[in-house]
């Protein structure tokens, strides 16, 4: 069903209402060259802003050093990826990767809990510059102490310059002059969502971004392609800006009509119309429209800011854009030979590795003499082993050099693949994939085996 996976059951058909979280989903970036102008903002606005050494000038952009998903831990000055139980299993102390047996030493089997404020998640492709920016950091304070402030002032510090950057024109003014280079133009997607509302669907868009950069965006992204539609004024049922995620999930804000001439507002207490507004909240939207969370499906990019309060708070059905997929599941399919062959290597491995621990261990219970036929067994595990080791580097070599897939820590899932597991009803690479399907698609989530189900089908599938 194109690249749309689903975690939950949901049937398009019975969606009434469709919202778009403009940034990276409904306009989609050229993430690498946003970041590294997002990054350039923070190095000037560190030096002039808070006074850190001219040095941090000439650091340089490496979009490679950072996934999305990752933690930080601002006391340590490390970076983690992290399983879905919280379990540390890659790590890096500024842009050097810990060995494993540090690692081990320095968190001694910690489990990060990300409800304490020593760890802060990288869950949104505009968080990738803030981590590689304070991995970079830490390095220089490490080499000179006196010239830098502590670890977790130098992440509050970088957070705090991106969010000026992104609220004081400094970032927006440079996209909007040069919006090619910055943003990606999808004629399929203006197609797609002129056909959502052909089968009735209204269509509305919950985004942060104040109206003229919203504007802005739109008018390059969406009107060329617009064929039974004047303009995205007219495609968009509601298009609420400055929206203030995730407060707009749960506070009791008033909403503010915009003028779209001049991008006037206006106190607004009535029930909505179609048109543009500002601000607002979740629980006057659902009673101006007459409408509850089944009845909407959000699809937003945030992991956090618009997937995990929002089904947390409302209700609502959910949809996650995770952009780094598109890259990963090309790989994953050029790869997936290499992945074969280790699968068919573990089931030769198993049988031995059973036979070798029932071996050692009637020879501790009962004194036997099993050391001809352990090592031997040894030695074909070891075997092996060597058969395994080079296809595993292969498969790892596929992806991000430091660390891997996002959605795998290890064998295990991520931290972040079980956040979209819990919270997004489907997810994709990008908005365009949902809509190349019908709007009555009916999305059914797949029986997952648990782990007794899965061992019984390894031993039926080795006995045959």
């Amino acid at each position: 069903m194109k690249d749309v996976f689903v975690n939950r059951t949901l049937n398009l058909r019975k969606v009434k209402y469709i919202g778009l979280d403009m940034d990276h989903t409904l306009v989609r970036y050229h993430t690498q060259e946003f970041e590294a102008l997002a990054y350039q903002g923070m190095l000037t606005k560190l030096v002039s802003d808070k006074s850190y050494p001219q040095e941090v000038l000439k650091l340089k952009f490496n979009f490679e050093s950072v996934i999305r998903g990752l933690i930080i831990d601002s006391t340590r000055g490390n970076l983690l990826k992290v399983s879905r139980h919280g379990a540390i299993r890659a790590s890096r102390h500024g842009t050097q990767t810990i060995p494993f047996h540090n690692q081990q030493r320095e968190y001694h089997g910690t489990y990060v809990d990300l409800g304490s404020r020593d760890f802060t998640s990288i869950d949104t492709s505009f968080s990738i510059s803030v981590a590689i920016l304070f991995g970079q950091l830490v390095d220089l304070r490490d080499k000179n102490p006196q010239a830098y402030p502590e670890y977790p002032t130098l992440l509050t510090d970088v957070i705090e310059v991106m969010d000026i950057a992104h609220r004081d024109d400094s970032l927006k003014s440079i996209v909007c002059k040069d919006l090619g280079r910055y943003i990606i133009q999808e004629p399929e997607v203006a197609k797609g969502l002129e056909r959502y509302k052909l089968h009735g669907k209204k269509i509305f868009i919950l985004t942060n971004s104040d109206y003229h950069y919203t504007k802005a965006l739109l008018d390059y992204a969406i009107n060329p392609f617009l064929e039974a539609h004047k303009s995205w004024q007219e495609l968009f049922d509601y298009t609420i800006t400055s929206a203030r995620k995730p407060r707009f999930f749960f506070d009791k804000l008033g909403f503010l009509k915009v003028n779209p001439i001049d991008g006037t507002m206006t106190n607004y207490d009535a029930d909505l119309v179609p048109g543009i507004y500002q601000g607002g909240c979740t629980d006057l939207f659902e009673k101006s429209l007459n409408i509850s969370g089944d009845d909407i499906l959000y699809i937003g990019d945030h992991i956090y800011g618009d997937i995990v309060r929002l089904k947390k708070d409302c209700n609502w059905r959910t949809a996650l854009v995770v952009e780094d997929l598109g890259d990963e599941i090309t790989k994953m399919r050029t790869i997936k030979p290499s992945q074969d062959k280790i699968r068919e290597y573990m089931m030769q491995k198993r049988p031995l590795e059973e036979k070798l621990v029932n071996l050692v261990s009637k020879q501790i219970e009962t004194g036997s003499d099993s050391a001809k036929e352990i090592a031997e067994i040894q030695t074909a595990i070891a075997q092996i082993d060597s058969q395994i080791s080079p296809l595993i580097q292969k498969t790892q070599a596929a992806f991000n050099p430091n660390w891997g897939e996002v959605m795998r820590a290890g064998n295990e899932e991520s931290y972040f693949a079980n956040q979209v597991d819990r919270f997004a009803d489907i997810y994709m690479p990008k908005l365009a994939d949902l809509l190349a399907l019908s709007p009555r698609t009916y999305f059914r989530a797949y029986r997952r085996p648990l782990a007794h189900e899965m061992a019984l089908s390894l031993m039926i599938e080795e006995a045959n």
